[in-house]
């Protein structure tokens, strides 16, 4: 059975039931058919990246943390290169002597 996905403007409104109705979770939950944990975390999205939450076909802290991945893997084959680099240099050194 696939995922259900919501898209951005239904995450936005149930978001806003929560926040600016002060409808309970629970409540909206029911209304929607949306697991109650699922809304919590569109609510800590929305209060961490307001109206830029919910990019795409993904949430922004799925988003956010590839990026992250992305990065640190980026960064560790830098300094990899960079250990290569040092080594050849001190080879060169070396062999010019």
């Amino acid at each position: 059975m696939p995922r259900k996905t919501f898209d951005k403007a239904f995450k936005l409104a149930a978001v806003k039931l929560i926040l600016e109705e002060e409808q309970p979770v629970k409540t909206v939950s029911s209304t929607l058919g949306v697991h109650p944990n699922s809304l919590y975390r569109w609510v800590q999205e929305y209060e961490k990246y307001g109206e830029s939450a919910f990019p795409g076909h993904g949430s922004a802290l799925r988003h956010a943390q590839f990026e992250i991945k992305k990065l640190e893997k980026e960064n560790k084959w830098l300094k990899e290169e960079l250990e290569l680099l040092k080594k050849y240099r001190v080879f060169l050194k070396r062999s010019l002597k």
